[in-house]
């Protein structure tokens, strides 16, 4: 019997991944029933590249999800969830279910005010649960605070000139003094903490947390540069606090990872960074579900560029290949050529645009257009095979 493996990313603004790989699987159990009901074993494996979507994907490979109330990214409560699997003691944080962009829109207030204390308020309760590993998923933030609001949540206390504790939000950051670490949660020296983010951003400068990300959140140039100057506090008083790592942590790869919840994750948690994709595959067991596999099938919204950098598809083909398994990318549009393709190990892809040239048909039916895909695939690679 031959095995497909259906490993997609979300379709963001159409379809979850899960429902990616149903209605993939359904075109290709429909083409196959039409040509005489061939034996293939289907296994959907639901994928994210540690951003949004991660916690989808561990729930998906079978971790139970925890749910809470939080604060959100503008103070407001909000219901998140994380997912924890308690035989492995790995717990699963995803920054944009608590404080996530999509929460607030883009406008410079917002980038001023929002905040990652429900990130780790979601980090606590894992901590509290008795989670040995957690996972934090940091796509999709809607702060720039340098993750002073997850580290608050976590018991630090961040103080003003007059011993008073500052508000919460990166521009709020502007006004801190003086940082008390006595009150951090006990078991952050217990725990591995994996910074799952594929971005090499350092904290602070053109290249750090404020410039690069803070106008996709609505921040304007002066905007901008108070962030910036407002987060360089943030590390010098974390600096003078004795924190060990504060100063290096600032060009470390990733801590402008979200707003900055990079460095507070490498810096005061004691992370490291793995690539989004990588942790996600080994979340979901991936190497096991592909063994054995002839066929994967792996694809996102836009197969492009940014593909090619530690995205789902590419990470996915280069399990693949490892497992001898070959590989094709379904994708709502794709600019990459043949030969950028095949270089990232996939054989060939099928777009939604080639079968309906209207866009927003395609965002509209991406399901139904993912079923005809589905089709295609069987036509051109399980037919003759089965």
């Amino acid at each position: 019997m031959t095995t497909v493996v259906i490993a997609p990313d979300k379709f963001k603004g159409s379809l979850t991944a899960a429902q990616v790989a149903d209605h993939l699987a359904r075109g290709i159990e429909a083409a196959l029933a039409a040509d005489g009901g061939a034996a293939v074993e289907i296994r959907s494996v639901p994928m994210a590249d540690g951003g949004e979507g991660t916690v989808d994907a561990a729930l998906a490979a079978g971790f139970t999800p925890v749910t809470l109330e939080v604060t959100g990214p503008l103070g407001t409560r909000v219901r998140a969830d994380y997912a924890l699997d308690e035989g492995s003691g790995t717990a699963v944080v995803e920054m944009a279910l608590a404080s996530g962009l999509a929460m607030t829109g883009a406008t410079d207030a917002h980038a001023r005010a929002a905040t990652s204390r429900g990130t780790g308020e979601l980090v606590a309760h894992a901590l509290d649960a008795g989670a040995r590993r957690i996972v934090l998923g940091v796509g999709g933030s809607a702060s720039t605070d340098g993750g002073a609001g997850m580290i608050a949540a976590l018991g630090a206390r961040l103080l003003g000139a007059t011993g008073e504790e500052i508000e919460d939000g990166g521009a709020a950051l502007a006004s801190l003094a003086s940082v008390d670490l006595a009150g951090l949660h006990p078991r952050i020296g217990d725990v591995e903490f994996v910074l799952a983010a594929d971005v090499d951003n350092p904290l602070l400068g053109p290249a750090g947390a404020a410039a690069v990300y803070g106008p996709q959140k609505g921040a304007s140039p002066d905007t901008v540069a108070e962030l910036d100057e407002a987060l360089a506090r943030w590390a010098r008083v974390l600096a003078g606090a004795g924190l060990e790592g504060a100063e290096r942590g600032i060009d470390q790869p990733g801590a402008g990872a979200a707003g900055g919840v990079g460095y507070a994750a490498l810096a005061v948690l004691g992370a490291h960074r793995e690539s989004g994709i990588d942790v996600v595959l080994e979340l979901t067991g991936f190497a096991a579900k592909v063994a054995g596999a002839a066929l994967v099938i792996t694809g996102e919204g836009s197969l492009d560029e940014q593909s090619l950098s530690g995205k789902t598809p590419v990470g996915v083909a280069r399990a693949a290949t490892a497992a001898g398994a070959i590989t094709v990318a379904v994708a709502g549009r794709s600019t990459l050529t043949e030969e950028q393709l095949r270089a990232a190990g996939i054989a060939g892809r099928y777009a939604l645009l080639d079968i309906e040239p209207d866009p927003e048909v395609c965002m509209r039916e991406a399901g139904r257009l993912l079923e005809l895909l589905g089709r295609r695939v069987a036509a051109d690679h399980l037919e003759e095979e089965s």
